[in-house]
């Protein structure tokens, strides 16, 4: 695949992505997700997509949210850690479960009880915001965005 850049192509599509992405982002509020949690779901599903691009930016803005490295660390392994709360690791089995949807073998039970522990509008908005940055991580590594030092 050559190194498109697909929304200098077709700016259209990018502007439409941005306010998918306003609104995305207007639900978390809404449904009263903590800016930090909506930050770990974005990295854990840019984790899962290798998508670099997305990993800098999140990995920032969630340490100038207040994030820590040691969270930041384990985030990858997040279920065999005491680090994140009840209601952070039912978003993040929320991100794996959208962004793995046809790879199903690959998730393992992590024995999260979501519907216990997440209202149905925080489901939905976790659920959004999923959708909204695994659509961000195929734009950015489809058009080979560039990650250096």
């Amino acid at each position: 695949m050559s190194h498109v850049n697909i929304g200098k192509v077709y700016a259209a599509p990018y502007k439409a992505m941005l306010e998918f992405s306003a609104q995305a982002a207007a639900a978390g509020v809404d449904a009263g997700l903590s800016p930090l949690l909506v930050e770990l779901v974005k990295i854990r599903a840019s984790q899962l997509n290798g998508c670099a691009f997305c990993l800098r930016m999140h990995a920032a803005d969630a340490v100038t949210a207040g994030e820590t490295a040691d969270r930041l660390a384990v985030l990858a392994g997040w279920w065999e850690s005491q680090y994140f709360s009840a209601e952070e690791q039912a978003a993040l089995q929320i991100a794996e479960r959208v962004t793995l949807l046809s790879d199903h073998g690959r998730l393992a039970d992590r024995g999260v009880d979501v519907d216990g522990v997440l209202t149905e509008k925080q489901i939905a908005a976790v659920t959004w915001l999923t959708v909204v940055i695994n659509s961000w991580n195929r734009i950015a590594v489809s058009s080979h965005y560039p990650v250096a030092p």
